[in-house]
């Protein structure tokens, strides 16, 4: 199975600089995007190490006889710890975090990870369906974890995560499985866009045969037109 990937990053409208970060390896076949938290420079830094952390530890487990979710989970734990650690040592670092979605294939299986409420989405024959859940307390709320009544005086503030990388040593993912075929599509997206668009607002925007970066800045320009009040970064993949 041949990938084709593009991926863009933007500011947004509103926002000083770019926490988001995201990245991919071809050859160990691993997609990601994170979106940092802790505000100005830590924030950039918490997104900008989960990346290259990831890509670092899948790589060297690639020539291992794993499966390739266990490949990602340990990928993921070793990663969140370099995340912690670096805010330990630095008290300008402290309390930073992210959020991560990742991909990674095996043939015609793919592996989906997700920490927060960056999201996947998969696309096939022009519908789009999301695969992750949201780490907020207004999803846990919807899924009847967070009962409405403790999250009611939270206003804006119910869409704060309640899991992250690197906040503390050790993190959960979420991991989910899924067959590709020739065709289909997989987004990655930070909370910039999905804010903006639902899973069938991106159905219509990624039109088969479309060049991925220009689907990408497409669908970016649908949350800057909105407002863009965070920063927007979308990765598309395509099976051939």
């Amino acid at each position: 199975m041949v990938i084709e990937v593009a991926a863009i990053s933007d500011v947004g409208c509103k926002r000083p600089n770019n926490e988001d970060s995201f990245g991919y390896d071809l050859q160990s076949r691993i997609f990601v995007v994170c979106d940092g938290m802790g505000g100005m420079a830590a924030g950039e830094v918490a997104s900008t190490t989960a990346v290259e952390q990831l890509l670092r530890f899948y790589e060297r487990l690639r020539s291992t006889d794993m499966e390739i979710e266990q490949r990602l989970n340990q990928a993921i734990a070793g990663m969140n710890l370099a995340v912690w650690a670096a805010a330990q040592e630095n008290e300008e670092l402290r309390r930073m975090g992210t959020t991560l979605v990742t991909a990674c294939v095996d043939g015609s299986r793919m592996v989906i990870g997700n920490i927060g409420d960056s999201r996947a989405y998969f696309l096939r024959d022009g519908a789009c369906v999301q695969i992750t859940r949201d780490h907020s307390y207004a999803a846990e709320q919807v899924a009847g974890k967070i009962a409405p009544e403790a999250t009611a005086h939270l206003g804006s503030l119910r869409q704060f995560i309640t899991r992250a990388v690197g906040v503390e040593a050790m993190v959960q993912p979420d991991l989910f499985t899924a067959e590709v075929r020739s065709g289909d599509m997989v987004l990655l997206a930070t909370d910039g866009l999905t804010r903006y668009a639902e899973a069938e607002a991106i159905a219509q925007q990624v039109v088969v045969g479309q060049d991925l970066a220009e689907s990408c800045r497409v669908l970016i320009e649908i949350a800057k037109t909105q407002g863009g009040v965070d920063n927007i970064t979308c990765l598309l993949m395509r099976f051939h």
